[in-house]
């Protein structure tokens, strides 16, 4: 796993972004798919909507898709093997980048087939805690032509990221607008930020 955060260091200092793939095995991967909220279908999540907790609204004409917001004290043992890895992550990044991360914010998400999300920018202007967005997908054998790209728009072009199971894409909040693409199937991912703050403060 050192190669890979060397690798999601080196992106972020010289590009703003990484994208390491096998950050998760595919067994773990498996693993995560076998927990209860996947396992129970659309019920076990809900709509998500744009803006932060004080300003939130539900568009779908700019997102689709469901989230259930994740913690450490109730998450399965699968789950929390990818949180800890995250833990591991932050520790490394402050100290090879020196960007003071405290903590992180994380949910399962599912797009169903045929939604989206429109570019964006993931660092509100009234909250700016949010430093880095991490992605890792699960979704087994996705293949070219079935969409769900992750684009992001960076100085000199875009950059389009299929989400393929076990592949983490991270990059800076502040700075990289970025949009999903519609997928022929539905979309699994967990998705998060790292932040400059504890979640117990930010939502205080």
């Amino acid at each position: 796993m050192n190669s890979v955060f060397d690798a999601v260091a080196d992106g972020l200092a010289d590009h703003g972004y990484a994208v390491a793939d096998q950050f998760l095995s595919q067994h773990e991967v498996e693993a995560i798919l076998q927990t209860g909220a996947f396992q129970s279908g659309s019920g076990a999540f809900k709509k998500a909507g744009i803006g932060n907790s004080k300003s939130l609204q539900i568009q779908e004409a700019i997102r689709g898709d469901y989230i259930q917001w994740l913690d450490k004290k109730n998450s399965p043992s699968s789950v929390l093997a990818y949180l800890d890895r995250l833990d591991e992550l932050i520790k490394f990044l402050n100290q090879t980048l020196f960007l003071s991360l405290k903590d992180f914010e994380v949910h399962l998400t599912v797009y169903p087939a045929g939604s989206f999300y429109k570019r964006h920018l993931d660092q509100f202007k009234q909250d700016d805690h949010r430093k880095l967005s991490v992605i890792c997908y699960l979704n087994k054998d996705w293949q070219d032509e079935q969409g769900g790209q992750l684009r992001m728009y960076l100085p000199d072009r875009s950059l389009d990221v299929l989400p393929v199971a076990g592949r983490l894409v991270i990059f800076r909040s502040d700075q990289i607008e970025h949009e999903v693409l519609q997928a022929t199937r539905p979309r699994l991912s967990i998705t998060g930020w790292m932040l400059d703050q504890l979640v117990s403060l930010k939502h205080l």
